[in-house]
């Protein structure tokens, strides 16, 4: 149940308000936005509330949401939500986000050129592996904590906030602590404990579409983390898996403005691993930002031949300089922009 409140609406209303919502059982959560303030009703549905809460003072209108998700519905936000991921970067603006870097940190070398390379080419979110999911348990599995020490240095050396992927509960104060944007993988995309435990952490956290996951359970797992008070959430549409053998993944282009319309949450596309083809990457991207996404994220490495993991899916920094070239045509066209090149900044 969502119930809007009036432009006259004071403090003292919105506190009455909030202490009926809390008496019935129920728990509130408010979204002040520039014109009016929402309060989201979180618990049973019974329609008989509705008449009770219609008669406070300061309630304009109350409705009932219509979908299982709450917090993160249109119903409840109608506008999109921005994320600021610190250092002068947001997911959700104008200015598309553009998280770039390898898929495992390798050595801190080689994390510290791969973001200097992709600053320059125009990204402002590094990226990288300390903590990586592999299918067999006799492939490489990251470096661990070493790698978030390595993939931080970088981010201060190249002035960008970094994101990494958390697989455990028990290694989130140590993610937290060296990531501005913590990820949550495809595989753990319904591990709801772990989506419990990163709410808490009111770190931005981007939520990846599981291999299987529908719409309906992808934003009900970001409601999860909403609900623990976090409201900092982005979206990631990185291919499902389908019949198709031909690529690594069937890459969903329908869920990125679907889910832009049912959730006000911003969206992030990754290539990379829907195609899991560097062939296919700009393409794919490309498509991605003309159907709505607020941003990118794409494996690059400084020689992705040698790379420990996903080498075949992995731009080197010439293609990921022409790749965001194209990229910024399409999002000039749809009122979008990529963040500017270093050179150009300077120039």
């Amino acid at each position: 149940m969502i119930i809007v409140l009036a432009e006259s609406a004071n403090e003292a209303d919105i506190r009455h308000v909030v202490d009926r919502i809390e008496e019935s059982g129920r728990s509130a959560h408010l979204s002040r936005g520039v014109e009016r303030t929402i309060i989201g009703v979180i618990g049973p549905d019974d329609p008989a509330m509705q008449d009770m809460f219609e008669t406070l003072r300061g309630v304009e209108s109350v409705h009932r949401v219509t979908k299982p998700y709450h917090l993160v519905s249109r119903e409840f936000h109608p506008s999109g939500t921005i994320v600021d991921c610190g250092r002068g970067v947001s997911v959700g603006g104008t200015e598309l986000a553009v998280m770039a870097g390898p898929c495992s940190i390798e050595d801190e070398r080689h994390i510290v050129e791969t973001a200097i390379a992709v600053k320059a080419a125009g990204a402002n979110i590094l990226r990288g592996g300390a903590f990586k999911p592999r299918t067999s348990p006799y492939a490489f599995r990251g470096h661990g904590e070493r790698a978030l020490e390595f993939l931080a240095n970088a981010g201060r050396e190249s002035g960008m906030p970094v994101i990494t992927e958390v697989m455990s509960v028990r290694d989130i104060d140590a993610v937290a602590r060296s990531a501005d944007i913590i990820q949550i993988g495809a595989r753990n995309m319904q591990n709801f404990i772990l989506l419990d435990e990163v709410g808490k952490t009111h770190k931005p956290v981007m939520l990846k579409r599981a291999l299987s996951g529908t719409i309906e359970e992808w934003l009900l797992a970001a409601e999860y983390i909403v609900a623990q008070g976090n409201p900092n959430v982005i979206l990631c549409e990185r291919g499902i898996r389908t019949f198709e053998t031909a690529y690594r993944n069937t890459f969903d282009i329908n869920a990125i403005p679907l889910a832009k319309s049912l959730s006000h949450l911003p969206v992030i596309a990754d290539p990379s691993h829907g195609t899991g083809k560097w062939k296919l990457v700009q393409p794919v991207a490309m498509a991605s930002i003309a159907a709505g996404a607020d941003g990118l994220m794409i494996e690059v490495h400084p020689n992705p031949d040698h790379a420990l993991s996903d080498g075949a899916q992995s731009l080197t920094f010439e293609s990921f300089e022409r790749m965001l070239g194209s990229v910024s045509a399409i999002a000039t066209a749809v009122e979008r922009r990529v963040p500017l090149h270093a050179s150009a900044s300077t120039g």
